[in-house]
């Protein structure tokens, strides 16, 4: 069985940084790609960062020169790098990714449980 498991949030201060990580496990052909969102109280979920099975990168404008998406294959992880952090960066952050399992050619949508991220003083 394949599942996500996200880590790495806590509380920073303005101005602080965090890495989350976003591990996949489970019996596993190929991770495609992967995109962390995120969703602060009372908000709709947001897009973050997207980064493809070949290291083509995207963000939201508002994360943009501040967060920096990449991935470990051999690891089968993705990683946020959240620099600069404000108090608008706090929320459950969440990741996804299409990956095919083992013995099938279907490829599904699965999501990480989210880790909360929350910038405060």
């Amino acid at each position: 069985q394949v599942q996500l498991v996200d880590s790495g949030g806590g509380l920073v201060q303005p101005g602080g940084s965090l890495r989350l990580s976003c591990a996949a496990s489970g019996n596993i052909f190929s991770i495609y790609t992967m995109t962390w969102y995120r969703q602060a109280p009372g908000k709709q979920r947001e897009w973050v960062a997207t980064i493809t099975s070949g290291g083509t990168t995207n963000y939201a404008d508002s994360v943009k020169g501040r967060f920096t998406i990449s991935r470990d294959n051999a690891k089968n992880t993705t990683y946020l790098q959240m620099n600069s952090l404000n108090p608008e960066d706090t929320g459950v952050y969440y990741c996804n990714a299409y990956i095919r399992p083992m013995a099938t050619t279907r490829v599904d949508t699965y999501r990480g449980q989210g880790t909360q991220v929350t910038v405060s003083s």
